[in-house]
């Protein structure tokens, strides 16, 4: 089961990441320890009481950046232009989300922002079972002190329940909070058995994501059934490939609007993160007429995150003035700029005019089978025997990390546990290095492979 999301929402400096930051907790430094991720901290996975989720910032609505480049002066947090963004931030968390904390300010008090995020949350909202979902969770941040706490009874007016009263900086009533977010996650249904390979189509806005999927699914013409997908908004496709059943999820939809690039495509990271989240495999699509982008970095960053296999396809191919040496520079410059992720297959495509789409589906699906490789005990200790011969382990402290015998523990992802004398003496370097060797011995083509170290008693 796909672990839930849950998004923060409100108008700027209320403390949505002061409150992001609280609830990632030391996870959010695990996603530090990546290599090569330097994307902005917009998700993160957070625990509590045994469950486990996703929390996503949707801020990044700033009013002194919306008439940027216009000339205009900053515009105020109740102007009519800024209203209409944070009424988009809205619209876009409540399609996506499974619980919306809607963070309001105790020391300003409700404002009229407020009450218009609030209204389009209701309206928004759908009844399943008698209940208004996805269920929004009030929040009055910077109450502070008890006079700040008793003054949160004022938000009763917007009409969504309960305040909950915190102190994101300090951490005051962020238990309560976090109870009452479980008490709904417990309450979501299970998903259906689906034993097709997934595999969603991510990337940023006007790449060329909706342009492949007609692609794919008008060359195969063996559509099964359209079905309504995770996201309310998105379909799922779903057909058969060379009698193997695949489900195609489409994250297509999120354009641009006006001058907020920045900020606009920040909230494309709830539908990405969804997709990923449900897939196998994760096409990423980027354009080739733009280069690879921050957020380009920033979705494949995602796409590791979850752990999920990926390839990389260069849409828009055909706009592109090449020469002999083209590919091999774009393909150098994909690997630098996704180190983290230099095992992942490049494709040159152009949805538009179809050159070489039909190699796309075989990739994904290759992609797939690799993930669901095993390798035998006795050849995973053969590799490393080899790789300690080769490059022992730098000590520390005068100690040397000593690997006694490794097995694959699953796979989907590969996953390798390793014994050894003391699991804090494996820098992440060397954890690389082991990495490597096995993917000289088996490639695990775009795929991430986990090693795990354990004491031996």
């Amino acid at each position: 089961m796909t672990k839930p999301v849950v998004a923060l929402v409100g108008r700027p400096n209320v403390g949505k990441s002061t409150l992001f930051n609280r609830l990632a907790g030391e996870r959010l430094a695990v996603i530090d320890d990546i290599p090569g991720t330097t994307r902005d901290r917009l998700m993160a996975e957070a625990e509590w009481s045994g469950h486990v989720f996703n929390i996503v910032d949707t801020g990044g609505i700033d009013p002194s950046q919306i008439a940027s480049g216009s000339g205009k002066k900053p515009l105020s947090v109740g102007s009519s232009e800024f209203i209409q963004e944070i009424r988009f931030q809205a619209e876009i968390a409540i399609r996506e989300a499974d619980v919306v904390l809607f963070i309001t300010d105790a020391e300003s008090g409700v404002t009229p922002a407020d009450r218009e995020v609030a209204d389009i949350l209701r309206r928004n909202q759908e009844i399943r079972d008698g209940q208004a979902w996805p269920p929004v969770i009030l929040v009055v941040n910077k109450a502070d002190n008890e006079a700040r706490r008793a003054h949160a009874v004022q938000f009763y007016e917007l009409g969504l329940g309960e305040p909950y009263p915190i102190s994101a900086q300090h951490g005051t009533g962020t238990g309560d909070l976090l109870d009452v977010l479980v008490s709904y996650l417990a309450t979501r249904g299970e998903e259906e058995e689906d034993d097709s390979v997934k595999i969603a189509i991510v990337g940023k806005p006007n790449v060329g994501k909706s342009s492949l999927l007609n692609k794919l699914v008008g060359e195969e013409r063996a559509i099964v059934s359209p079905i309504p997908g995770t996201t309310r908004d998105a379909v799922d496709t779903k057909i058969i490939y060379q009698d193997i059943p695949v489900t195609l999820i489409d994250t297509a939809g999120i354009r641009r609007r006006g001058k907020i690039e920045q900020g606009v495509e920040k909230y494309s990271v709830l539908r990405s993160l969804r997709a990923i989240e449900r897939a196998d495999v994760g096409i990423l699509v980027t354009d080739a007429t733009s280069g690879l982008t921050a957020q380009d970095a920033h979705i494949a960053g995602f796409i590791l995150d979850s752990w999920k296999s990926a390839v990389v396809v260069v849409n828009k191919w055909d706009a592109i003035e090449k020469d002999t040496y083209t590919v091999d520079q774009y393909t150098a410059h994909i690997r630098e700029t996704l180190n983290f992720m230099d095992y992942t297959p490049v494709l040159f495509i152009s949805a538009k005019t179809g050159k070489r789409v039909d190699q796309v589906l075989p990739m994904a699906l290759r992609v797939q089978e690799e993930r669901l490789v095993r390798l035998s005990t006795s050849q995973i200790n053969k590799i490393m025997q080899n790789a300690q011969h080769q490059h022992p382990a730098p000590s520390h402290a005068g100690r040397q990390l000593k690997i006694y015998y490794g097995t694959q523990v699953r796979s989907d992802p590969p996953t390798f546990l390793l014994y050894v004398n003391d699991p804090k003496l494996g820098h992440f370097s060397y954890l690389r290095y082991l990495e490597n060797c096995i993917r000289r011995e088996y490639g695990y083509m775009g795929t991430p492979i986990r090693i795990v170290m354990k004491a031996r008693r």
